[in-house]
């Protein structure tokens, strides 16, 4: 068999609208790339989101096609896999009550320092994550029209994650989505994930495929990059749809 042997995926504005449940071609497209090869997902969210956008929308599959879906939420600190109806879990590292406490406390405190803790948001702007806290600008509800408009240029994520990385420098600070940053062990990124990938799989690096909206040395997506992964850029699931319907063919 030609191509990739694994292609892993970022999740929100790559497979789905941010937060949102991944659209019918997409699930469908997962299904026909899993009867061919294993497919991952490496996404900042936390495990109930891949639940809600992902795992309960794809479409019937046999169990042995389920089982070649990977789930990394949290960039790789947490590792699940698909056992019929379940997800069971392969690994969870978790942040201790001292660091969870510590990274809650100092991003509050610069984001408010910075004049960036808003008024007007959607749900929670704080989100323990268990092995990640996320600082969500707007709350984790905020509709994509605000959050886009937020940060365009991502400097005020830039200036947050700059300050809160010199309050915790035993901690790794990173840009998230559009209006998120995440704390999490140092060391933990999405290349990551795709290292914890090859030791569970047994399949190199130089044999897997990332996809993925933000690739720009700016961008969450760009430790894959670096790592020497090989990478396909999009702009949001219509251009996976389009890049998949082409690749799919060429792995049977």
């Amino acid at each position: 068999m030609s191509g990739p042997r694994l292609v892993a995926f970022d999740l929100d504005d790559t497979l789905a609208p941010s937060k949102c449940a991944i659209p019918a071609p997409i699930g469908e497209l997962l299904i026909r790339l899993a009867e061919r090869v294993e497919v991952a997902i490496i996404s900042g969210g936390q495990l109930e989101q891949f639940r809600k956008q992902v795992v309960e929308q794809l479409p019937p599959a046999p169990a042995e096609v389920l089982e070649r879906i990977h789930l990394l939420p949290t960039c790789g600190t947490q590792y699940y896999r698909l056992r019929g109806e379940e997800i069971v879990t392969v690994y969870a590292h978790r942040l201790t009550e001292d660091e969870r406490d510590r990274a809650l406390a100092a991003v509050e405190q610069e984001a408010r320092r910075l004049g960036l803790w808003e008024s007007q948001t959607w749900g929670d702007i704080l989100e323990d994550r268990g092995s990640q806290i996320t600082f969500s600008a707007l709350g984790q509800k905020a509709p994509i029209d605000a959050k886009m408009a937020w940060d365009p240029d991502g400097r005020k994520k830039g200036a947050l994650r700059d300050a809160v990385a010199a309050v915790l420098p035993d901690l790794e600070v990173r840009s998230g989505g559009s209006t998120s940053v995440d704390i999490t062990h140092r060391g933990i990124d999405k290349a990551y994930g795709m290292r914890q990938l090859a030791d569970a799989t047994g399949i190199g690096l130089d044999a897997m495929l990332f996809v993925g909206d933000r690739l720009d040395p700016e961008g969450n997506d760009y430790p894959v990059l670096a790592l020497g992964v090989e990478c396909h850029a999009v702009e949001g699931w219509q251009d996976t749809v389009d890049y998949l319907e082409g690749l799919i063919p060429t792995l049977g």
